[in-house]
């Protein structure tokens, strides 16, 4: 009875989404919806496509009896969070170090995290102490909220705008201390924007993401991001390209916001393992000042963020999915949820400098016998190393993979067999509750190898198997002799990956290109290995 309640929950939700993203015209620089503000042109013509997420849900808040200008709302004390790359990263190091300042203090008691999107589950986006809440009562919020809005005020929310009502809703009822919230897509229209006196706002690195949404230029980009500033609350951002920046300053200027860049913090510790990745020290360092203005404004007694809690936070820091490595046998798997070309050229770099590192501790371990060493590596081949990939969106998919075939290339690591694939994640059609990977389906596969033909088209799946047609000469055009398979489910792909490993002495497989492929990727893989201590994030 239970799961039926929470299987409908998920259903409800997942009848919420989108169909297809309208397209909005007017002039230029301007949008035309009404009662937000303009865009300005900068140096083009900026796109805002679909209606903005933001447009309903004060009006959805207040019909629930949560008004965002009294007390309901700000007593959340909302840490917001919005950029191109780390945004969960950054909000998961948030909640670590404040969890270690309440562990020590009791401040904050409770603390809510809202983030997307979700790897395994639907309910990981709404989270309590670092735990998700539960299925029951994930469903018993939705349905609140649902049966709260209900032929009142139509048209009803949509998936993402349902989801950030149930936090909200969720976070008032649950009596939580702090909520840091990450945007969904841009943040001036977000609908996590309807915050009007967050504590803290932070932004991480912007990129060229969602360019169809928020571009053309990085301008317009930054421009989304920076709506997030509030008047009377600080505002933190890292190091941005100088164009960014730029826009990032002019808008805090405008809401008369306080604007701090920051960098990297010199007493982040070095061998940490949770900040190996370079990019992982920006993200923490931009937590580590948004915790502290935090406790600053909201702790009592003057309590603030000591050294210990920022060292203790590091060492629980956990974000999965980013960063992740896990470890079975012989079998290496690195998983990055990387979806755009920024991420993916960091998950790449990630995979070439620790796999590069183990290769190297080997050698360094037998340095001084040399006879030694070299009998080692005729003993021990290297092991295979194997990418699996996949890309279904709005994106340019294979500029993603070319970048990280260009990323692994300049770093001397040669992928031996590449595996293309899709979201669907078990061979024989099923898929997990609160997952969308049901709703992408490709009925072939193929094996290619150097001067091997294309995979002839179906009927069934001719989009898709032009895409990894578009893919497979993407890679090719850095690695001519790469082998690469396409294989129809994220299960096929990983036992492909194992069966390639088992053949030689192993192997270290990078598995990135989307958050579904990764999410699938560890729904499969926790039945039957286990992590090492390396789980990281971005």
């Amino acid at each position: 009875m239970e799961e039926l309640y929470s299987q409908s929950a998920i259903a409800l939700l997942n009848s919420r989404r989108r169909k297809a993203r309208s397209s909005l015209t007017g002039l230029p620089g301007r949008s035309n919806i009404p009662g937000l503000d303009s865009m300005p042109s900068l140096k083009g013509t900026p796109s805002l496509k679909g209606k903005p997420s933001l447009i309903g849900v004060r009006e959805w808040l207040q019909e629930l009896g949560h008004s965002t200008e009294d007390d309901d709302v700000s007593r959340l004390n909302v840490i917001h969070v919005s950029g191109t790359k780390g945004k969960g990263s950054t909000c998961a190091f948030v909640n670590s170090f404040l969890k270690a300042h309440g562990e020590r203090t009791g401040f904050p008691r409770k603390i809510g995290l809202y983030t997307s999107p979700h790897l395994k589950y639907v309910q990981e986006r709404i989270q309590i102490d670092s735990t998700p809440i539960s299925e029951i009562l994930f469903a018993k919020y939705v349905f609140e909220v649902w049966h709260g809005l209900s032929g009142k005020i139509s048209p009803g929310p949509r998936y993402l705008q349902l989801l950030y009502l149930t936090s909200i809703h969720a976070f008032i009822r649950e009596g939580i201390d702090v909520a840091i919230y990450e945007t969904h897509n841009g943040g001036e229209y977000d609908a996590t924007n309807v915050i009007q006196k967050p504590v803290v706002t932070g932004v991480t690195t912007i990129g060229m993401d969602h360019v169809e949404q928020l571009g053309p230029r990085i301008e317009n980009i930054a421009w989304h991001k920076a709506g997030i500033f509030k008047h009377g609350s600080p505002a933190f951002s890292t190091f941005q390209e100088p164009a960014a920046a730029t826009i990032l300053q002019q808008r805090a200027n405008e809401k008369n916001v306080v604007l701090q860049f920051i960098g990297v913090n010199p007493t982040l510790p070095y061998n940490a393992l949770a900040l190996k990745p370079e990019v992982q020290r920006t993200n923490c360092s931009l937590a580590i000042a948004v915790a502290s203005t935090f406790l600053k404004v909201k702790a009592p007694q003057d309590s603030c963020l000591t050294s210990q809690d920022i060292l203790q936070g590091i060492e629980q820091f956990s974000w999965p999915g980013r960063f992740h490595h896990i470890v079975d046998g012989n079998h290496q798997w690195f998983l990055d949820g990387a979806h755009n070309e920024l991420s993916i050229q960091k998950a790449a770099q990630w995979f070439v400098e620790t796999t590069l590192e183990r290769q190297m501790y080997l050698v360094i371990s037998y340095s001084n016998n040399v006879e030694l060493e070299a009998d080692v590596f005729r003993s021990s081949p290297p092991c295979t190393r194997i990418l699996v990939f996949s890309h279904i969106s709005e994106r340019d998919g294979a500029a993603l993979l070319k970048g990280a075939a260009e990323v692994l290339h300049r770093g001397g690591v040669q992928i031996q067999h590449v595996i293309l694939s899709t979201y669907e994640e078990q061979q024989d059609g099923t898929a997990s509750m609160g997952t969308s990977n049901q709703q992408f389906s490709l009925f072939f596969r193929c094996e290619l190898t150097f001067n091997s033909d294309p995979c002839s088209k179906t009927t069934e799946q001719p989009f898709l198997l032009d895409l990894q047609k578009d893919y497979i000469e993407a890679y090719r055009s850095i690695d001519p002799d790469a082998r690469i398979s396409v294989v129809p489910t994220i299960e096929g792909a990983l036992n492909l990956a194992r069966e390639i490993g088992s053949r030689g002495n192993g192997m270290q497989t990078l598995v990135t290109g989307s958050l579904y492929l990764i999410g699938g990727a560890l729904r499969l893989l926790e039945k039957n290995t286990k992590e090492i201590p390396y789980n990281i994030s971005t």
